[in-house]
């Protein structure tokens, strides 16, 4: 995984950049290619898009979005870091401050953390990479990270303010807690 190194940029320039070379991560000042999926991560983190949406529009509580960047800013939209979940979900309170602030928000990454970050473990992923993106998330303010291992038929939950996390295995439930409440896909169904 090769990262380039550069000075802080406006969103404007994020957005360039993005455009002209593709997904990026933006994390401690370097650029860091995302890597493609192959088709079974793909795959799952499709129904994962899916199954938060049909909850999203359900409930009327948020959006999810599929390999889609957050940024995070500072002082006059000046792009601090940089992330690219393979789902997320953003509530519909986020959605709403962004739209009374921007007329233009649709036409730019997120701003700000959203509420779930998941990550689908691919064969080119390393552990030690995820891990940190883990770490990055809940620092950002993500309430809740999945990290999907589907070799393992695993999903591990992390929240915020603990080192204690959740493993749950293909007999058992996702659930969204507190964070996602009336939100449940039986993993088997995950990992069909």
């Amino acid at each position: 995984m090769e990262s380039t190194s550069t000075a802080t940029l406006t969103l404007e320039g994020f957005m360039q950049r993005y455009s002209d070379e593709g997904p990026f991560e933006l994390i401690d000042g370097a650029f860091i290619p995302v890597t493609a999926q192959i088709l079974n991560s793909g795959d799952i983190a499709g129904l994962l898009y899916r199954r938060l949406a049909t909850y999203g529009e359900t409930y009327q509580c948020g959006k999810a979005y599929i390999e889609i960047p957050f940024v995070l800013v500072y002082q006059a939209n000046w792009v601090k870091g940089s992330r690219v979940p393979d789902v997320m979900f953003v509530t519909t309170e986020h959605i709403t401050q962004l739209a009374a602030n921007d007329p233009d928000w649709r036409q730019k990454p997120l701003v700000g953390a959203p509420i779930l970050a998941v990550e689908v473990v691919s064969p080119t992923d390393l552990m030690t990479h995820v891990n940190r993106k883990v770490r990055l998330y809940l620092e950002d303010g993500v309430q809740l990270v999945w990290v999907v291992e589907p070799d393992e038929k695993s999903v591990t939950i992390y929240t915020p303010n603990t080192k204690q996390f959740t493993r749950l295995t293909i007999e058992d439930t996702l659930s969204g807690g507190d964070i996602l409440p009336n939100f449940a896909l039986p993993l088997e169904q995950l990992f069909e």
